[in-house]
């Protein structure tokens, strides 16, 4: 086997942990993994993985040539596209991870100018709306929306998610249409968003004189999922704020209407999460320049 190909199945092995987690995401027999690192270990001399029934873990050698690795494969592809600054001859598999409305209206229907552009890299992508371990999962990169933790992985900012209050005419019909954060309080509900990873309902969230102001509002249903946050806004079960790409369709055909359009939420921080890495892969940095520029065309 090639010694590039050996080094990315080693660096596989170390971010996933697992001999079959790494076959899987490499879609290689787990036996073809095996023989990978043990030819590897042969070559360079040394035991890089202590393995038991349950687990894989680096040794200190391992460890420490984990990092070599990264870097040389990092290189190795940054030398092949050197005299190819369009993106010509790039080629692999990316896995990119991302909130599932994002990924089913606006990215999947353009993602074929993206492989047509770039003929010879192949996209996995994986739509959820919870939060996934993106080095325990073998992701290249995740696109998230709002505030990050401190998870050590490098973020690049993707621009700013808007976020409108929409209501069906049936529910506007029974409860009135509110004009103002204070109307709220006279018999309003909303579709509460319960979030997918800590299970924590959202506040309804406004700006007032350049400040964040929330508000908990009632509400009958409950979901943890985007699809059906806009679901239950058809169905006239409450008032909702979404992004504006969710639901400019049902606008256009009148199923939904915007309500109080100068008391909006603060726009929420869109960023792309990687590894920690000194050089990016040229796959990686293609699609986060194409992503970005797709975000800012469809948000605008």
């Amino acid at each position: 086997m090639d010694r590039i190909d050996l080094f990315r199945i080693f660096t596989r092995v170390m971010e996933t942990s697992s001999f079959t987690h790494a076959a899987e995401t490499l879609k290689m027999p787990r036996s073809s993994v095996s023989t990978a690192i043990q030819e590897l270990e042969t070559r360079l001399g040394t035991r890089l993985l202590a393995r038991t029934t349950r687990s894989v873990a680096p040794t200190p050698d391992g460890s420490a040539f984990y990092d070599h690795c990264v870097r040389l494969i990092a290189d190795v592809e940054e030398a092949e596209g050197l005299f190819r600054r369009d993106g010509a001859g790039v080629r692999g598999l990316l896995r990119v991870d991302m909130p599932g409305r994002i990924g089913r209206l606006l990215v999947a229907p353009n993602l074929p100018s993206f492989l047509l552009r770039y003929p010879e890299i192949d996209i996995e992508l994986g739509v959820t709306d919870r939060a996934i371990n993106l080095i325990g999962d073998g992701v290249d990169c995740v696109l998230r929306i709002g505030p990050l933790s401190d998870s050590g992985l490098i973020a690049r900012r993707m621009g700013e998610l808007a976020l409108v209050n929409v209501a069906s005419p049936a529910y506007l019909a029974r409860h009135g249409i509110p004009r103002t954060p204070a109307d709220l309080t006279d018999g309003h509900e909303t579709v509460r968003y319960a979030s997918p990873t800590t299970g924590r309902v959202e506040a309804w969230e406004w700006m007032e004189n350049g400040t964040a102001r929330s508000l908990t509002l009632p509400g009958r249903v409950t979901v943890n999922n985007a699809e059906a946050l806009v679901a239950c806004a058809l169905a006239g079960l409450g008032l909702v704020q979404v992004p504006p790409y969710d639901i400019r369709h049902h606008i256009a055909a009148g199923e939904l209407v915007t309500v109080m359009p100068e008391w909006q939420a603060e726009p929420m921080p869109m960023a792309l999460l990687y590894p920690h890495r000194k050089h990016l892969s040229r796959r990686l940095q293609l699609f986060a320049d194409w992503l970005e520029t797709l975000l800012a065309r469809e948000m605008a």
